[in-house]
């Protein structure tokens, strides 16, 4: 689904991203320029981002 239809940026590519050690949309604005342009985007990007990284925190093992 594109997300930046500015730059035409997917969720695909915001995840790779993410996969990639983007943490932060500052950081996502800088790889892929999302939220540059009109800003639009922005709300969606979070959603993206806060997901992807619920997940990675959610499959890190648990330390007790």
């Amino acid at each position: 689904m594109y997300v930046c239809i500015c730059h035409g940026v997917t969720d695909t590519q915001i995840e790779s991203a993410i996969d990639n050690g983007v943490e932060t949309m500052k950081g996502l604005t800088q790889e892929l320029n999302v939220g540059s342009q009109c800003g639009k985007c922005c709300q969606c990007t979070k959603r993206v981002l806060n997901r992807k990284l619920i997940q990675i925190a959610e499959a890190q093992p648990q330390v007790a």
